[in-house]
């Protein structure tokens, strides 16, 4: 398992203002992805790494949204306060507040609450005992889900809260926590990243991935200051894992920890064998990190690539489709004692990517349901099934 990061000033509460010193696009033009990698410079931290771990990112808020806030409550943005949940020696301005210290996505019913007490429109007024009667409370989700604070206070404009009151109605601005993409034998100062740019559109508002459109549009590379700590991670190799086969399973970004974990074994001279799944849109536009996979083909440091592409043929394709196609040595591969290893999208992906598990231990393993279920519950206790999944 991973090793504790070696002993530094810095941490998650005092976090290392790092530099970015990379930033490339990993997609080809015409993909409807923007997928980047990132190195962050961690030199003079004392901060290291193993491959596994996480880094953690603190971002900033867009200063247009920043704008678009201060402008709906009427504020200077120098107006002092003190949010509750941050529990502050001394106040701060709004203008921080809402900059690097608060969310502005995300509301709660807490601020539809305080604006009812407050607007003096009639429409407004219907409009939110509409929303907040105990009857609609699934609707209400639903409606707060499309939704930032912003179009909430433009929305019911006639109730105007106070600087301190609107920031003990937001949430904290959490640190974004990205797989470490590379491995320290390998990079032990520059720190890798695999990150998919959020950006999509709801309610008639563009809206953006807080931290990766932080990292890919606001820090000018070298310049920038990103406050940045390493979270050591569950996930990992084994101490032992020299002669360990290893199975890995990485669509989209979740390839991030496999570039490490290959890029580790390389240079370890790992004799264990490396069977990664990796799938994306297209073949032609998403590849990430093409040459470097077909580069390990040709040096035998990955023994099997298999690719699944969901958009190049009528019928789509994913990694655990790629999975039962080859059912039969993936459990050979297993029953000789190969770790399996799980990362990317918790929703559907890793739990497609289970049934398929358990399905491939139920038809080759010649197992009932029941026992192929407690095969792969063995497989977790015995740390040779393992998942980083967000």
């Amino acid at each position: 398992m991973s090793a504790p990061a070696a002993e530094s000033e810095f941490s998650k509460t005092n976090p290392f203002p790092a530099k970015i010193v990379e930033n490339r696009l990993l997609n080809q033009p015409g993909s409807s992805k923007e997928t980047r990698h990132f190195v962050v410079d961690i030199a003079g931290s004392g901060l290291s790494y193993t491959v596994g771990d996480s880094l953690g990112v603190f971002a900033t808020n867009r200063p247009v949204e920043v704008a678009e806030i201060l402008e709906a409550i009427g504020a200077s943005g120098e107006e002092m306060v003190s949010p509750a949940m941050l529990k502050l020696d001394e106040p701060i301005t709004l203008h921080e507040a809402l900059t690097s210290r608060l969310a502005l996505a995300s509301p709660t019913p807490k601020l539809l609450n305080a604006l009812a007490d407050k607007v003096t429109d009639p429409a407004e007024k219907s409009k939110l005992d509409e929303l907040l009667a105990p009857e609609n409370k699934e609707a209400l989700r639903g409606w707060l889900e499309q939704r930032a604070y912003i179009d909430i206070l433009q929305e019911f404009s006639s109730g105007r809260l106070s600087p301190q009151e609107l920031v003990d109605l937001q949430r904290k601005l959490m640190p974004r926590l990205y797989s470490i993409a590379s491995s320290p034998k390998v990079s032990p100062q520059g720190v890798h990243l695999t990150v998919a740019i959020v950006r999509y559109e709801t309610n008639h508002r563009e809206r953006v991935g807080v931290c990766s459109t932080f990292m890919a549009d606001r820090v000018v590379t070298s310049e920038t200051p990103v406050p940045v700590f390493v979270s050591n991670s569950h996930f990992g190799l084994p101490e032992d894992h020299a002669a360990r086969d290893i199975i890995m399973v990485g669509p989209g970004t979740g390839i991030a920890p496999f570039r490490a974990f290959v890029q580790e074994r390389a240079a370890d001279k790992a004799p264990g064998r490396n069977w990664v799944f990796f799938g994306d849109q297209h073949a032609a536009t998403d590849f990430l990190y093409e040459d470097e996979w077909k580069d390990y083909m040709a040096s035998g440091a990955v023994t099997k690539l298999d690719l699944a592409w969901s958009r190049d043929q009528e019928v789509k394709v994913y990694v655990q489709d790629k999975m039962r196609e080859s059912a039969a040595e993936l459990w050979s591969w297993l029953e000789g004692g190969a770790i399996f290893y799980v990362c990317g999208d918790a929703k559907r992906m890793a739990k497609d990517v289970d049934q398929a598990l358990h399905d491939i231990a139920a038809e080759q393993g010649g197992m009932s349901v029941e026992a192929a279920a407690a095969w792969v519950k063995q497989l977790k206790k015995d740390k040779r099934y393992q998942r980083d999944v967000y």
